[in-house]
Protein backbone atom coordinates (compact mmCIF):
# COMPACT_ATOMS: atom_id res chain seq x y z
CA UNK A 1 0.00 0.00 0.00
CA UNK A 2 1.41 3.39 -0.96
CA UNK A 3 2.01 6.03 1.65
CA UNK A 4 -0.33 8.99 1.97
CA UNK A 5 1.75 12.05 1.19
CA UNK A 6 1.82 14.97 3.57
CA UNK A 7 2.66 18.48 2.45
CA UNK A 8 5.69 20.06 4.08
CA UNK A 9 7.30 23.46 4.49
CA UNK A 10 11.05 22.88 4.84
CA UNK A 11 13.16 25.22 6.99
CA UNK A 12 16.96 25.47 6.92
CA UNK A 13 18.88 26.64 10.01
CA UNK A 14 21.35 29.51 10.23
CA UNK A 15 24.65 29.91 12.04
CA UNK A 16 25.17 28.66 15.58
CA UNK A 17 23.47 25.25 15.26
CA UNK A 18 26.56 23.02 14.92
CA UNK A 19 27.82 22.64 18.49
CA UNK A 20 29.49 19.95 20.59
CA UNK A 21 26.38 17.74 20.51
CA UNK A 22 26.39 17.88 16.70
CA UNK A 23 30.04 16.86 16.24
CA UNK A 24 30.14 14.09 13.62
CA UNK A 25 26.63 14.88 12.34
CA UNK A 26 27.42 14.47 8.64
CA UNK A 27 29.36 11.23 9.01
CA UNK A 28 26.76 9.79 11.37
CA UNK A 29 23.73 10.56 9.23
CA UNK A 30 25.11 10.74 5.68
CA UNK A 31 27.80 8.13 5.24
CA UNK A 32 26.30 7.28 1.85
CA UNK A 33 26.77 10.91 0.72
CA UNK A 34 30.46 11.37 1.48
CA UNK A 35 30.98 12.12 -2.22
CA UNK A 36 28.88 15.25 -1.66
CA UNK A 37 31.25 16.29 1.11
CA UNK A 38 34.25 15.56 -1.13
CA UNK A 39 32.89 17.94 -3.75
CA UNK A 40 32.48 20.71 -1.19
CA UNK A 41 35.96 20.03 0.20
CA UNK A 42 37.44 20.40 -3.28
CA UNK A 43 36.22 23.99 -3.20
CA UNK A 44 37.69 24.49 0.26
CA UNK A 45 41.03 23.05 -0.84
CA UNK A 46 41.25 25.77 -3.48
CA UNK A 47 41.05 28.32 -0.64
CA UNK A 48 43.48 26.35 1.55
CA UNK A 49 40.74 25.85 4.15
CA UNK A 50 40.35 22.99 6.62
CA UNK A 51 38.24 20.27 5.04
CA UNK A 52 34.70 19.68 6.26
CA UNK A 53 35.54 15.99 6.57
CA UNK A 54 38.29 16.87 9.04
CA UNK A 55 36.08 19.27 10.97
CA UNK A 56 33.12 16.88 11.21
CA UNK A 57 35.46 14.01 12.06
CA UNK A 58 37.34 15.88 14.81
CA UNK A 59 37.75 14.22 18.20
CA UNK A 60 36.49 17.24 20.10
CA UNK A 61 34.57 20.44 19.52
CA UNK A 62 36.32 23.76 20.09
CA UNK A 63 34.32 26.97 20.06
CA UNK A 64 37.09 29.03 18.50
CA UNK A 65 37.42 26.72 15.50
CA UNK A 66 33.86 25.56 14.85
CA UNK A 67 32.09 28.91 15.24
CA UNK A 68 34.34 30.74 12.74
CA UNK A 69 32.30 31.94 9.77
CA UNK A 70 34.61 30.24 7.28
CA UNK A 71 34.13 26.90 9.06
CA UNK A 72 30.63 27.02 10.54
CA UNK A 73 28.83 28.17 7.39
CA UNK A 74 30.07 25.42 5.11
CA UNK A 75 29.71 22.70 7.72
CA UNK A 76 26.13 23.64 8.54
CA UNK A 77 25.21 23.94 4.87
CA UNK A 78 26.63 20.49 4.10
CA UNK A 79 24.61 18.88 6.91
CA UNK A 80 21.41 20.78 6.07
CA UNK A 81 21.57 20.17 2.33
CA UNK A 82 22.26 16.46 2.84
CA UNK A 83 19.29 16.32 5.22
CA UNK A 84 17.13 17.89 2.53
CA UNK A 85 18.21 15.22 0.04
CA UNK A 86 17.35 12.54 2.62
CA UNK A 87 13.70 13.56 3.02
CA UNK A 88 11.35 10.77 1.93
CA UNK A 89 9.67 12.16 -1.20
CA UNK A 90 7.17 9.31 -1.21
CA UNK A 91 5.94 10.49 2.18
CA UNK A 92 6.26 14.28 1.79
CA UNK A 93 5.36 16.75 -0.91
CA UNK A 94 7.62 19.75 -0.32
CA UNK A 95 5.49 22.80 -1.10
CA UNK A 96 7.99 25.54 -0.16
CA UNK A 97 11.40 26.12 1.43
CA UNK A 98 12.74 28.86 3.67
CA UNK A 99 15.52 29.37 6.18
CA UNK A 100 16.84 31.49 8.98
CA UNK A 101 19.60 33.96 8.11
CA UNK A 102 22.37 31.89 6.49
CA UNK A 103 19.64 29.30 5.95
CA UNK A 104 18.40 31.47 3.07
CA UNK A 105 21.47 30.39 1.08
CA UNK A 106 20.63 26.75 1.87
CA UNK A 107 17.02 27.36 0.84
CA UNK A 108 18.26 28.64 -2.54
CA UNK A 109 19.90 25.26 -3.14
CA UNK A 110 17.00 23.25 -1.76
CA UNK A 111 14.60 25.26 -3.91
CA UNK A 112 16.71 24.69 -7.03
CA UNK A 113 17.73 28.29 -7.74
CA UNK A 114 21.29 27.04 -7.14
CA UNK A 115 22.57 23.48 -7.46
CA UNK A 116 24.28 21.87 -4.48
CA UNK A 117 27.81 22.92 -5.45
CA UNK A 118 26.71 26.46 -6.30
CA UNK A 119 24.92 26.70 -2.96
CA UNK A 120 28.10 25.67 -1.21
CA UNK A 121 30.09 28.23 -3.19
CA UNK A 122 27.71 30.95 -2.02
CA UNK A 123 27.74 29.84 1.62
CA UNK A 124 31.49 29.29 1.81
CA UNK A 125 32.28 32.56 0.05
CA UNK A 126 29.96 34.64 2.24
CA UNK A 127 31.10 32.85 5.41
CA UNK A 128 34.72 33.54 4.50
CA UNK A 129 34.00 37.20 3.75
CA UNK A 130 32.26 37.52 7.12
CA UNK A 131 35.24 35.99 8.92
CA UNK A 132 37.84 38.06 7.10
CA UNK A 133 35.98 41.26 7.90
CA UNK A 134 34.31 40.46 11.23
CA UNK A 135 32.23 43.55 12.00
CA UNK A 136 30.31 43.95 15.25
CA UNK A 137 28.33 41.22 16.98
CA UNK A 138 24.90 39.98 18.03
CA UNK A 139 22.92 39.35 21.19
CA UNK A 140 19.53 37.74 21.66
CA UNK A 141 16.66 38.71 23.97
CA UNK A 142 13.09 37.36 24.30
CA UNK A 143 9.82 39.26 24.44
CA UNK A 144 7.75 36.20 25.42
CA UNK A 145 7.37 34.51 28.80
CA UNK A 146 8.18 30.92 29.74
CA UNK A 147 4.93 29.72 28.15
CA UNK A 148 5.82 31.54 24.90
CA UNK A 149 3.07 34.11 25.35
CA UNK A 150 4.03 37.65 24.41
CA UNK A 151 4.73 39.89 27.40
CA UNK A 152 2.60 43.03 26.90
CA UNK A 153 4.79 45.95 25.90
CA UNK A 154 8.09 44.00 25.93
CA UNK A 155 8.55 43.93 22.14
CA UNK A 156 7.89 47.69 21.96
CA UNK A 157 10.35 48.23 24.80
CA UNK A 158 13.08 46.42 22.89
CA UNK A 159 12.37 48.36 19.71
CA UNK A 160 12.51 51.61 21.66
CA UNK A 161 15.90 50.57 23.06
CA UNK A 162 17.17 49.99 19.51
CA UNK A 163 16.04 53.47 18.51
CA UNK A 164 17.67 55.00 21.56
CA UNK A 165 21.13 53.42 21.19
CA UNK A 166 23.19 54.65 18.22
CA UNK A 167 24.31 51.92 15.80
CA UNK A 168 22.13 49.24 17.41
CA UNK A 169 19.90 47.37 14.98
CA UNK A 170 17.33 44.58 14.87
CA UNK A 171 19.20 41.82 13.06
CA UNK A 172 16.69 38.95 13.10
CA UNK A 173 13.09 38.62 14.19
CA UNK A 174 13.24 35.08 15.55
CA UNK A 175 9.92 33.85 16.88
CA UNK A 176 9.51 35.21 20.39
CA UNK A 177 12.97 36.77 20.40
CA UNK A 178 14.80 39.62 18.76
CA UNK A 179 18.42 39.29 17.70
CA UNK A 180 20.08 42.68 18.13
CA UNK A 181 23.30 43.61 16.38
CA UNK A 182 25.82 46.42 16.41
CA UNK A 183 29.34 47.43 17.29
CA UNK A 184 30.80 46.59 20.70
CA UNK A 185 29.88 49.88 22.40
CA UNK A 186 26.26 49.58 21.28
CA UNK A 187 26.02 45.96 22.43
CA UNK A 188 27.54 46.77 25.83
CA UNK A 189 25.09 49.63 26.27
CA UNK A 190 22.20 47.33 25.43
CA UNK A 191 23.45 44.68 27.84
CA UNK A 192 23.71 47.26 30.63
CA UNK A 193 20.09 48.30 30.10
CA UNK A 194 18.49 44.90 29.58
CA UNK A 195 17.58 43.07 32.81
CA UNK A 196 18.92 39.54 33.19
CA UNK A 197 16.11 37.02 32.67
CA UNK A 198 16.00 33.23 32.73
CA UNK A 199 19.66 33.36 33.90
CA UNK A 200 20.79 33.58 30.26
CA UNK A 201 19.48 36.67 28.48
CA UNK A 202 20.79 38.99 27.14
CA UNK A 203 22.92 36.32 25.44
CA UNK A 204 25.89 37.11 23.19
CA UNK A 205 26.28 34.89 20.14
CA UNK A 206 29.88 33.72 19.77
CA UNK A 207 31.78 34.67 16.63
CA UNK A 208 28.73 36.29 15.02
CA UNK A 209 29.01 39.57 13.15
CA UNK A 210 26.36 42.30 12.90
CA UNK A 211 24.49 40.28 10.29
CA UNK A 212 21.49 41.82 8.52
CA UNK A 213 22.40 45.42 9.34
CA UNK A 214 23.76 48.39 7.34
CA UNK A 215 27.11 47.76 9.04
CA UNK A 216 27.67 44.97 6.53
CA UNK A 217 27.31 47.02 3.36
CA UNK A 218 30.98 46.35 2.59
CA UNK A 219 30.40 42.59 2.88
CA UNK A 220 27.40 42.96 0.60
CA UNK A 221 29.54 44.66 -2.04
CA UNK A 222 32.23 41.96 -1.77
CA UNK A 223 29.60 39.25 -2.13
CA UNK A 224 28.15 40.83 -5.25
CA UNK A 225 31.62 41.15 -6.74
CA UNK A 226 32.54 37.52 -6.03
CA UNK A 227 29.23 35.83 -6.87
CA UNK A 228 27.64 36.77 -10.22
CA UNK A 229 23.96 36.53 -11.21
CA UNK A 230 24.90 33.77 -13.68
CA UNK A 231 25.08 31.35 -10.73
CA UNK A 232 21.32 31.55 -10.30
CA UNK A 233 18.52 29.81 -12.17
CA UNK A 234 14.76 29.46 -11.85
CA UNK A 235 13.72 27.73 -8.61
CA UNK A 236 11.89 24.42 -8.85
CA UNK A 237 10.16 24.91 -5.50
CA UNK A 238 8.76 28.17 -4.09
CA UNK A 239 11.24 29.92 -1.78
CA UNK A 240 10.32 32.32 1.04
CA UNK A 241 12.93 34.96 1.90
CA UNK A 242 13.69 37.04 4.98
CA UNK A 243 10.91 39.52 4.23
CA UNK A 244 8.24 36.87 3.76
CA UNK A 245 8.39 37.35 -0.02
CA UNK A 246 7.69 34.25 -2.11
CA UNK A 247 9.90 33.51 -5.14
CA UNK A 248 7.91 31.27 -7.46
CA UNK A 249 9.19 28.60 -9.83
CA UNK A 250 9.40 29.73 -13.47
CA UNK A 251 8.44 33.27 -12.46
CA UNK A 252 11.51 34.59 -10.65
CA UNK A 253 13.52 37.53 -12.05
CA UNK A 254 17.06 36.19 -11.66
CA UNK A 255 18.82 39.55 -11.39
CA UNK A 256 16.36 40.64 -8.69
CA UNK A 257 16.89 37.42 -6.73
CA UNK A 258 20.67 37.86 -6.92
CA UNK A 259 20.40 41.51 -5.86
CA UNK A 260 18.22 40.65 -2.85
CA UNK A 261 20.43 37.74 -1.77
CA UNK A 262 23.64 39.77 -1.61
CA UNK A 263 22.04 43.16 -0.99
CA UNK A 264 19.02 43.63 1.25
CA UNK A 265 19.32 40.15 2.74
CA UNK A 266 22.80 41.04 4.04
CA UNK A 267 22.15 44.62 5.19
CA UNK A 268 18.53 44.68 6.45
CA UNK A 269 16.56 42.90 9.19
CA UNK A 270 15.87 39.23 8.50
CA UNK A 271 12.30 38.45 9.54
CA UNK A 272 12.32 34.70 10.10
CA UNK A 273 8.96 34.91 11.88
CA UNK A 274 7.35 36.49 8.83
CA UNK A 275 8.92 33.87 6.57
CA UNK A 276 7.40 31.03 8.62
CA UNK A 277 4.00 32.69 8.91
CA UNK A 278 3.95 33.34 5.16
CA UNK A 279 4.79 29.70 4.54
CA UNK A 280 1.95 28.58 6.77
CA UNK A 281 -0.64 30.96 5.35
CA UNK A 282 0.30 30.69 1.67
CA UNK A 283 0.96 26.93 1.47
CA UNK A 284 -0.98 25.45 4.44
CA UNK A 285 1.50 22.60 4.99
CA UNK A 286 0.58 19.55 7.03
CA UNK A 287 3.97 19.72 8.75
CA UNK A 288 7.05 21.90 9.00
CA UNK A 289 10.31 19.96 8.55
CA UNK A 290 13.36 21.51 10.20
CA UNK A 291 16.63 20.47 8.62
CA UNK A 292 19.56 19.67 10.89
CA UNK A 293 22.03 20.06 12.37
CA UNK A 294 20.85 21.14 15.79
CA UNK A 295 17.45 21.59 17.36
CA UNK A 296 17.47 25.24 18.41
CA UNK A 297 15.20 26.46 15.61
CA UNK A 298 12.23 24.45 16.90
CA UNK A 299 11.32 26.94 19.59
CA UNK A 300 11.42 29.95 17.25
CA UNK A 301 9.34 28.12 14.64
CA UNK A 302 6.76 27.10 17.24
CA UNK A 303 6.67 30.67 18.55
CA UNK A 304 5.94 31.93 15.04
CA UNK A 305 3.07 29.43 14.89
CA UNK A 306 1.78 30.73 18.21
CA UNK A 307 2.01 34.33 17.03
CA UNK A 308 -0.39 33.59 14.16
CA UNK A 309 -2.34 31.02 16.23
CA UNK A 310 -1.66 28.32 13.64
CA UNK A 311 -3.69 25.22 14.39
CA UNK A 312 -5.22 27.00 17.36
CA UNK A 313 -1.89 27.25 19.22
CA UNK A 314 -1.69 30.02 21.81
CA UNK A 315 1.08 28.83 24.16
CA UNK A 316 4.01 26.48 24.69
CA UNK A 317 1.69 24.12 26.55
CA UNK A 318 -0.60 23.98 23.52
CA UNK A 319 2.35 23.25 21.26
CA UNK A 320 3.73 20.45 23.45
CA UNK A 321 0.30 18.82 23.66
CA UNK A 322 -0.14 19.02 19.89
CA UNK A 323 3.34 17.60 19.25
CA UNK A 324 2.50 14.55 21.34
CA UNK A 325 -0.80 13.99 19.56
CA UNK A 326 -0.14 14.99 15.93
CA UNK A 327 3.19 16.80 15.38
CA UNK A 328 3.19 20.05 13.46
CA UNK A 329 7.01 20.22 13.48
CA UNK A 330 9.42 17.42 12.60
CA UNK A 331 13.04 18.19 13.45
CA UNK A 332 15.69 16.20 11.63
CA UNK A 333 18.15 17.08 14.39
CA UNK A 334 16.13 14.89 16.79
CA UNK A 335 16.53 11.17 16.20
CA UNK A 336 12.99 10.26 17.24
CA UNK A 337 11.51 12.72 14.73
CA UNK A 338 14.16 12.19 12.05
CA UNK A 339 13.09 8.59 11.53
CA UNK A 340 9.64 9.81 10.47
CA UNK A 341 11.16 12.07 7.78
CA UNK A 342 13.92 10.14 6.01
CA UNK A 343 13.46 7.63 3.22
Amino acid sequence: MSKTKRTALVVAPGRGVYNAAELGYFHHHHESRLNLLSGFDAQRAERDQTSLAELDGAERFTLSKFTRGDNASGLIYACSYADYLAIDREAFDIVAVTGNSMGWYTALACGGALDGDQGFEVVNTMGTIMQEDLIGGQLIYPFVDGDWREIPGKREELLALVKDIPDLHVSIRLGGMLVLAGMELALKEAESRLPLIQDRYPMRLANHAAFHTPLLEGNSARGKSALPPSLFGQPETPMIDGRGHVWLSKATPIETLWDYTFGEQVTQTYDFTRAVITGLHEFAPDVVILLGPGTTLGGATAQAMIECEWGGLTSKADFIARQKEDPLILSMGMDDQRKDVIA
